[in-house]
Formats: C-alpha cells, sequence, structure tokens
C-alpha cells in the first residue's frame, strides 16, 4: 500500500473552531487559483507580460520566493526585488551560469552519491549475499558462524542502508543550499513524477543515486523526450516497474533464439547449442512473458494521462516494444542493456502508428517519439507543470498556452516553464499563496529561513519521513499528491507545530536560533517588537489577527487540546529547556518535548503558523 500523512483526527470542541479555521486557510486557498549537465543550447526567453500582474511588487518576489524555491532565505526577498523577478527568473532558467561550488563541494563529501552502479555493487554487497557467503563458509568448515560473521553481516546491513541514506541526505541538503533553486524545484517535479520506490528490492539501493544523479538532474529543464528516454533506460525505472524481465510472448518471434526453458536445458545433452552455436545462456531468474507495468505507467502517468485517448490494446503494445529493454548485469556494467533475445520482433500499432515487423531497440524508441509529441502529453504535462508552479486547480486558459509552448518548442521544459511563471494567473491574488506546502517543503523551508548549517546525517531526513513524506519511500507509482487537501488534517497540523518549536530549540541539525541574522538584535527586544520582525522576516509581513495573538502570548490552543488527548506532546524538559524530535506516537503524530521561550517561542510557532504553511 502507498505510504501517505496520517488520517484525519476528530477536533474536540476545545479547539475545534481554531483548527477549522487553519485547515480552512490552508486547504481552500489551494483550491481559489484557476550531475554533467546535458550539452545544449538555450533558446532565446519570450518577454513577459508584466503589466497585467494583480499582485505588488514585494508580493511579486514572495510568489516567486514560495514557489520557484524552497523558501527565502535572509536576505533573499532583498537580492531578488534588487534583481527584478523577471531577469531573477531568466537566470534560474540557466543554472550552469551559477556558481554553486559550496553545494558542489558538500555533495563530494558522500563519495557513494557519485559512484557508479556496478561500482556499488562491486565494493557493498547486499546483506543477504554476505549472509550466504558466511554461512557457506562456515558449513564446508564443518563449524557454526562466528561472532565476527556477526559483526561482518551487521556492517554489510550498515553500508548497504548508508547508499539510501546518502542520497536522502543530499536531497534535502541540495534543497536547502544550492543557488540553483529552480533547478531543484523542477529536480525535485520530476522525481515525484517518474517516481521510484527504494523498498522495491535489494537492488534498488544501487539504483537510487545514479537515477537522481544522471537521469534526472541533467534533464529536468532540458526536452521532455530527453528526459523520457533517459528514464526509460534508468536501472531504477526498468526495475521498479519490471520491464527488466518483460519478454516477447512465446507466440511472438523474437530477433535471436529464445533461451530454452528449464525443462529443455534439463532434458539436452551436457554439450549442447544453441541454434546459432553459441553455448546455451543462463536461464532467467524465472520463467517470464511479457510485462505491462512500466508500458501501462508509461502512458498513464508519465506522458498521455489517464484520459490520454490510449486503448488497452495499445497498452499491450507499448509492452511489446519495450520487451528487451533490461538491466546489464554486473560484469556488463549495471546500466541498460538490449536484450534481442527477448524482444518481440512482430508488428504492433501504437495510438494510429505501425511499427513494422523485424526490428529491435527501434520500436521502443519510436514510442517514445510518439507519445512524447502526442498532443495529450502537452496538455497532461502542462498542466502537472501549472499545478505545481501556479496552483492546485490551475485555470484552463493558462494550461492551453503551456501546452501550446510544450508543442511548439517541441517539449522544452525550461519554455514551458517560463510560459507559467511570467503569466497574469502566477501573479493573480487568487495564486498568491494559495498552495500547502508538503511535509518536504515545510522542513526545507523551515532551514533555510532560520539560514541553517546543512545535515550530514539521516536525521532531516527520517523527521520528513515521520511527517508523511519520506524520500524515495512512495510505493505507488503516482508520487506523492500536488494538492494541499492530501496533506492537510489534524494529525499533520499538530505535526508541523511541534516541527516549528523544535527548531527554534534547536533540535533540528543544522538549525540554531543564534544562525538566524536579526536574532541578536532581537534578543532584548521587547515581545511585540519581536513578534513584528518575526512576521516581517518569516511571514513575509503578513499575519492574521489570530497568529498574532499567538505569537504575543505563546499560547497555542492547538497544543493545549493536543496534550489534554495524548495526540501531541509538548511537555517540559527540565530547567535546561532542552528538547528533542521523538519518533512518531501509536497515532503517528510526531511528538516534541520542546520548551521554548522568548525570541526562540516566538519563531517556533511563526514556523507551525498557517502563513508559513502556505506557498
Amino acid at each position: 500500500m502507498p505510504i501517505s500523512a496520517p488520517r484525519a483526527r476528530t477536533a474536540s470542541a476545545a479547539y475545534g473552531p481554531l483548527l477549522f479555521s487553519i485547515l480552512a486557510s490552508l486547504a481552500i486557498a489551494g483550491c481559489a487559483s484557476h550531475s554533467q549537465r546535458s550539452e545544449v543550447t538555450l533558446s532565446p526567453l519570450p518577454p513577459s507580460a508584466d503589466a497585467s500582474r494583480e499582485l505588488t511588487a514585494d508580493q511579486q518576489v514572495l510568489q516567486v520566493l514560495n514557489r520557484l524555491t524552497f523558501g527565502a532565505r535572509p536576505g533573499e526577498a532583498a537580492a531578488v526585488r534588487e534583481m527584478g523577478v523577471d531577469r531573477w527568473i531568466a537566470r534560474q532558467l540557466d543554472p550552469e551560469s551559477i556558481n554553486d561550488r559550496e553545494t558542489d563541494a558538500f555533495v563530494a563529501r558522500f563519495p557513494t552519491y557519485g559512484e557508479s552502479i556496478a561500482d556499488l555493487q562491486r565494493t557493498i554487497p547486499t546483506p543477504n549475499k554476505v549472509a550466504a557467503a558466511k554461512r557457506t563458509t562456515a558449513a564446508s568448515n564443518g563449524v557454526p558462524m562466528s561472532a565476527a560473521d556477526s559483526v561482518a553481516i551487521r556492517d554489510a546491513r550498515r553500508a548497504a542502508n548508508q547508499v539510501v541514506q546518502d542520497v536522502q541526505i543530499l536531497r534535502v541538503a541540495r534543497a536547502e543550499m544550492s543557488r540553483r533553486e529552480l533547478d531543484e524545484i523542477l529536480t525535485d517535479f520530476w522525481l515525484n513524477h517518474f517516481t521510484v520506490y527504494d523498498r522495491k528490492g535489494a537492488q534498488m539501493r544501487y539504483y537510487l543515486a545514479s537515477y537522481e544523479r544522471d537521469v534526472i538532474r541533467p534533464h529536468a529543464l532540458g526536452k521532455f523526450r530527453d528526459l523520457l528516454g533517459a528514464v526509460a533506460k534508468s536501472p531504477a525505472m526498468l526495475f521498479y516497474l519490471d520491464n527488466w524481465e518483460s519478454a516477447a510472448d512465446s507466440t511472438e518471434p523474437t530477433l535471436e533464439p529464445r533461451p530454452r526453458s528449464r525443462v529443455q536445458l534439463a532434458s539436452a545433452p551436457a554439450n549442447a547449442a544453441t541454434a546459432n552455436d553459441t553455448p546455451a545462456p543462463p536461464p532467467r531468474r524465472r520463467e517470464s512473458g511479457l510485462n505491462e507495468n512500466y508500458g501501462r505507467e508509461l502512458l498513464e502517468l508519465h506522458t498521455l494521462g489517464v484520459d490520454g485517448g490510449y486503448t488497452q490494446q495499445d497498452v499491450i503494445n507499448v509492452a511489446r516494444a519495450l520487451t528487451g529493454w533490461s538491466i546489464a548485469r554486473p560484469q556488463e556494467g549495471s546500466g541498460f542493456r538490449f536484450r534481442p533475445r527477448f524482444h518481440d520482433a512482430g508488428q504492433k500499432v501504437v495510438l494510429g502508428h505501425v511499427l513494422p515487423a523485424g526490428r529491435g531497440i527501434e520500436d521502443g524508441e519510436d514510442v517514445l517519439d510518439i507519445i512524447a509529441r502526442h498532443p495529450s502529453t502537452a496538455h497532461y504535462i502542462a498542466r502537472k507543470l501549472c499545478q505545481r508552479l501556479a496552483g492546485d486547480v490551475p485555470p484552463q486558459e493558462l494550461v492551453d498556452r503551456a501546452a501550446a509552448t510544450f508543442t511548439r518548442t517541441d517539449g522544452d521544459i525550461r519554455q514551458v516553464v517560463w510560459t507559467i511563471v511570467t503569466s497574469p494567473e502566477f501573479y493573480a491574488r487568487a495564486a498568491y499563496r494559495s498552495k500547502v506546502k508538503s511535509p518536504f517543503e515545510v522542513v526545507v523551508s523551515s532551514l533555510r529561513a532560520m539560514d541553517a548549517a546543512p545535515d550530514t546525517s539521516p536525521r532531516t531526513a527520517q523527521i520528513i519521513a515521520r511527517m508523511g513524506e519520506p524520500i524515495f519511500g512512495h510505493q505507488a507509482p503516482d508520487g506523492y499528491p500536488e494538492t494541499g487537501e492530501s496533506w492537510m488534517n489534524t494529525g499533520a497540523i499538530l505535526n508541523r507545530i511541534n516541527f516549528g518549536l523544535a527548531v527554534a530549540a534547536q533540535r533540528v541539525p543544522g538549525a540554531t536560533i543564534d544562525r538566524w541574522p536579526e536574532s541578536h538584535a532581537l534578543m532584548t527586544a521587547s515581545r511585540a517588537g519581536q513578534v513584528d520582525a518575526v512576521v516581517s522576516s518569516i511571514l513575509g509581513g503578513d499575519a492574521s489577527p489570530d497568529t498574532r495573538a499567538i505569537l504575543l502570548s505563546g499560547e497555542h490552543p492547538l497544543l493545549a487540546a493536543g496534550n489534554s488527548q495524548g495526540n501531541l506532546a509538548l511537555r517540559a524538559a527540565g530547567d535546561s529547556g532542552a528538547a528533542r524530535m521523538d519518533d512518531t506516537d501509536d497515532r503517528g503524530t510526531v511528538s516534541s518535548t520542546a520548551r521554548v521561550q522568548g525570541l526562540a517561542q516566538v519563531v517556533g510557532l511563526a514556523l507551525g503558523a498557517p502563513e508559513f504553511q502556505r506557498r
């Protein structure tokens, strides 16, 4: 089953009205709005229509920072205002022009992230493989496994887990610190659009870094067809959706003689050879035929959309065209490998296009060409980008214009994004702060607001997971939801408030009140002065009367009610005022034993406020 956010809980009468108002302000607002990079020549961006924008100049800056970054860092609003939003966006759409050496240096501290799939498989074997080898050695010697064997197996498990953790750590750190901010947003978008699941099988851990580094990141702002092709040949996607073992049915011709079945191999003479007089290939792990998983998701989720005009026969023929698209063995490099003996070489018809018989990898390449340039794909991708960047329910006029740009530019993602983020709809009052942050966005934007140092441990990624959005942890191929109502319920709100207080209590790695540039000047200010400064700096100068009253008093009705129900623990941690982020309780709520006062309390409550939860 897919991993999802915690289920909604019934609000008590003590805080029901306030909870309803927070839910309304977060969820209803969301429905108000209608590695080495590929070498490409960037086409000129057309002029923007800034005269028709409804937002003020300052609001435009905040809209850009809320939607096209993972949240404003201290001083960033002033920098964007000085540069101008359109010039800033144009520069972000040319990420190679932006010096990001600090991020590159941080990434270099995690050597497993830069290793090839084959090198990872060679140097970090699976724990099961290590355990099997130790058992075999012990059995051959007629002795039980030793304590040293147990330690070796434990170390293998830790090393294997570290491969996944390093990818997760860097996802958070890059979102937090990279100066190529729009590139990070689009990388995050495409990783979710073309989602894979880290627990699909033991092999998946070796594919994740390459998938992000070599497949998604270099193509995030390029041509959609290039991105689609890179995904189709990635071991991560081929393994996740089982295409690596999809083969022609026995009734269809193949380009090379098929490997014989286990029964045939068992009954054949020891020196038997295949029809082309080469040694018989090893039998496959299990007998297999056509697998439609990737073909179906390729049409339904990756390109045309569920109403994109394809039929079940199209799904079958796409799957047939992609037979033989597989993964190389470790000794072959562990990358993409086309296997002719498994490819269905019969004639196929896909969306009215005839694919002649007798061909090989060209079948799959032609399928990708056909669907990448299909009108339904233009509208489906345009709508998803509009939904991510402009609003949960984007205006149809904006979707149509973005789709037209997609078609006119042969799927140039950079041009489509420019169409969306310079549009009047993007800068409409109805779109302003209309989207609810996901757990990943809440955590990263909080750390950015505090100017936190990037976390070198997996703790921050684990916090994001406990809040409902584990990195590479969505089991189903549809990815995490892009709309706000999926993230908002009682438990989620309490988790977010608690997380804000934990940040202010300096219990989240890298975040300290001293790193926030305004903290020193505000330590001796009056409570009202602290509230005004925090509202201006963290909440963009906009706070409701209810939020301002909570910041002034330091009393939050939801916290008191949560304590009485046992859904949330905001407990005193002794005279030292220490705090920590605990694991979820038995109902899935993140607990915090934070005790914060003064400026830290104002900051923590602001990070949990409805205004900060919207973008």
